[in-house]
């Protein structure tokens, strides 16, 4: 049961990073390298999140 709720969890995280992060990518007037580091902000940030949801996964699992 626990891990549905860290699923849940990481769900909305996703969700939250897509909507805040890929919009100024995609619809901000900024200039190109503006975009490119907000890029490059934004997946780091899926990468960090992805590796602690791997982690959790993986010390659940055990």
């Amino acid at each position: 049961m626990r891990k549905w709720l860290y699923i849940l969890v990481f769900v909305i995280l996703y969700g939250l990073v897509t909507f805040f992060g890929l919009g100024p990518v995609l619809l901000a007037d900024g200039t190109f390298p503006e975009r490119l580091m907000t890029l490059a902000l934004v997946i780091g940030v899926y990468g960090v999140i992805t590796y602690i949801f791997w982690l959790i996964l993986k010390r659940h699992n055990k």
